[in-house]
């Protein structure tokens, strides 16, 4: 619609708030941080979807660098109205059929990325102190940071940005260390029965054709 390209669709910052809100409560629900590292870690990971939807509803700042560093080339007449604000669109085309596929995977990922956290926290709290292998375990050992990392995968895809995109290797990697100390924990506790589900079960991404 020809009114989309004449409208500014940022300085939305009730969105912002909403929507940081409720990606941070049903992320703390499921990851409720207890000590001081996951603390950090959680820290770093609600900075993400601070940046991510500071950028989809408040201020472009993406599109901002984009648009100052290619000038008239920028591949939209109106770079801040909503419809431009989706860069895969923007610079690859489709229009609506390019939306609607970004909506259905992006969306698809983080619904997956949230039932995979919910249940292994559902796993975790039932378990009482023993050693969890049931589905998702049996795939991968953190499965709740695997269904955060598809959750952020899906909002990358449905909004990306440079901060974001930039910010998500780091977070993989704060979560790799992170998990490493609580596997240290782990074996503590376990012992060799820790280490043989360690031998068996890849980290965070699962393998193909794995054996039943």
């Amino acid at each position: 619609m020809h009114g989309e390209n004449i409208s500014y669709a940022y300085g939305f910052w009730f969105l912002v708030l909403v929507n940081v809100g409720l990606f941070s409560f049903f992320i703390l629900s499921f990851l409720t941080p207890l000590k001081k590292r996951e603390w950090r870690s959680m820290g770093a990971t609600l900075a993400f979807f601070v940046a991510l939807f500071t950028e989809m509803y408040g201020f472009p700042l993406t599109i901002y660098i984009l648009t100052g560093i290619l000038g008239s080339k920028y591949p939209a007449l109106n770079p801040f109205s909503h419809a431009s604000g989706h860069l895969w669109v923007t610079f690859l085309g489709g229009g609506a059929t390019m939306l609607a596929v970004i909506h259905l995977i992006s969306d698809g990922l983080v619904i997956i990325g949230f039932i995979i956290m919910w249940k292994g926290w559902k796993l975790i709290h039932g378990a009482k102190g023993g050693l969890v292998t049931e589905v998702p375990y049996a795939y991968v050992r953190h499965p709740q940071y695997s269904g955060l990392f598809l959750v952020m995968i899906g909002m990358l895809i449905q909004w990306p940005t440079m901060i974001t995109a930039l910010m998500f290797p780091v977070l993989v990697f704060v979560y790799y260390r992170l998990s490493k100390r609580e596997e240290s924990d782990m074996i503590k506790m376990f012992g060799d029965e820790y280490k043989r589900y360690m031998e068996r079960t890849p980290m965070f991404i699962p393998k193909l054709g794995r054996e039943s």
